[in-house]
């Protein structure tokens, strides 16, 4: 069944007062800034996260203090860089439960998705092969893939949603029962729809069917608690900026085994061991897939992005942006005419909401919304074949994170209630 909008109903009933469990606003430079005489207050943190000031910090001081070139020096300053860039690379792998040798950097989720259609796809998927992915996904989980099967004469399918935006198990079973199908990829979380994807339960039966699986955490890694030995996937792939770090780095958690078979997809610099005229061999896990200068500093800010998660605890991370999401879906509904996408459950739900009110483009919201001092997302976020399935053209999004309280809720809210009234409708 394909997904249909829904009204925004959510089971249980959230107070401010049970959303504000996290008070760190202050951590983060940003929200000084006033725009017009008004706050800033930030609801899109599921296009990019605000950053704290230890990782600011962190990254200042490590341009400032101990910028070298790492892996090619044994002066003390490139001892210090490579110390940090080496340390920050374990304690990213710590925090979701990885090895650091199976923790590769790439500039971002999207990059990391590509190295594996191009590394392991072009080896592995072939004619008469299929591909499949759900109908959730955001097209640098698509697109990829798309390439990948028109490249090798390999069919590319697609799970469907419900009218919840939730996935069948029993679906996914019988497509692999086809017998045919040598990768799955799908989303951790959905970054329309807000569906948290029963994950390890998927990885299991793709294991099971003798197919590869691929999770993109991008969505996940920065809300909740993850472990990619529990989950189990043969790829897990997250990005540092949704995770209050830089811009620039992404993560790639590998089998090793998988890894260790896989070819190289760039070439040059760190990833490799030894060169000749006629051939070369390759550089020892992670730096194999880590080709030419890696993000060293970038790296350095995403370890103290990490630290910063740890210190406040991925369970009480968690907790908080739920009840924020509970108590957005109960304000949300206040809004004549708004409906929203998604499980109506906020626990069944990342920490965000896609909307439609009656009678206003999402454009016009997010403006509407700006002219309240509140920052959201609109369009079609990257999820078009989604849109369709939905039956529309776009959405309004707002996404929450550590930093945000139920005040920017309502902010929220009272922006789009005198929106309606912008548009000549009435508040109720």
């Amino acid at each position: 069944m394909q997904p249909v909008v829904r009204d925004s109903t959510p089971a249980t009933s959230a107070t401010a007062g049970e959303a504000a469990s996290l008070d760190v606003k202050a951590d983060f430079p940003i929200f000084a800034r006033r725009f017009d005489g008004r706050e800033l207050i930030y609801l899109d943190s599921g296009a990019t996260s605000q950053k704290p000031r230890v990782v600011i910090e962190a990254v200042a001081d490590h341009l400032r203090n101990h910028n070298a070139n790492v892996h090619r020096g044994v002066y003390a300053l490139a001892q210090e860089a490579d110390a940090a860039f080496e340390g920050a690379r374990a304690r990213i792998a710590a925090f979701t439960g990885a090895q650091p040798e199976t923790t590769i950097f790439t500039k971002n989720v999207t990059e990391a998705l590509n190295l594996v259609a191009y590394a392991w796809g072009r080896a592995n998927v072939g004619p008469g092969d299929a591909v499949l992915i759900t109908q959730a996904e955001h097209h640098a989980n698509i697109v990829p893939w798309q390439v990948l099967c028109r490249e090798r004469g390999a069919t590319l399918r697609y799970l469907e949603v419900d009218e919840r935006g939730e996935l069948s198990l029993q679906a996914l079973d019988s497509e692999l029962a086809r017998g045919d199908v040598r990768l799955v990829a799908f989303t951790h979380v959905s970054n329309v729809l807000g569906t948290i994807n029963p994950v390890a339960e998927m990885t299991a039966r793709v294991r099971a069917a003798g197919a590869v699986s691929l999770v993109d955490g991008a969505q996940a890694v920065p809300h909740m608690p993850v472990d990619v030995e529990a989950i189990d996937a043969d790829f897990y792939a997250w990005t540092g900026h949704k995770a209050l770090g830089p811009t620039g780095i992404g993560v790639l958690h590998g089998r090793r085994e998988i890894l260790e078979e896989m070819e190289p997809f760039l070439t040059g610099g760190d990833m490799i061991a030894s060169v000749d005229f006629d051939s070369a061999t390759w550089n020892e896990l992670p730096y194999k897939f880590e080709a030419g200068t890696p993000m060293v500093a970038e790296a350095v800010g995403l370890g103290a992005a990490v630290d910063y998660l740890s210190d406040l605890g991925m369970d009480r991370v968690r907790a908080h942006e739920r009840a924020l999401t509970a108590y957005m879906l109960e304000r949300l509904a206040q809004v004549p005419g708004l409906r929203v996408v998604g499980p109506p459950e906020a626990e069944r739900r990342g920490g965000l909401a896609s909307f439609t009110i009656e009678g206003i483009h999402p454009h016009d919201i997010a403006e509407l919304a700006d002219r309240g001092g509140v920052c959201i997302r609109a369009g079609h976020h990257c999820a078009q074949p989604l849109m369709r399935c939905l039956g529309i053209s776009a959405t309004a999004r707002a996404s929450v994170g550590v930093y945000n309280e139920p005040a920017d809720i309502d902010a929220l809210v009272d922006a789009l209630l005198a929106g309606r009234e912008v548009f000549g409708l009435s508040r109720a």
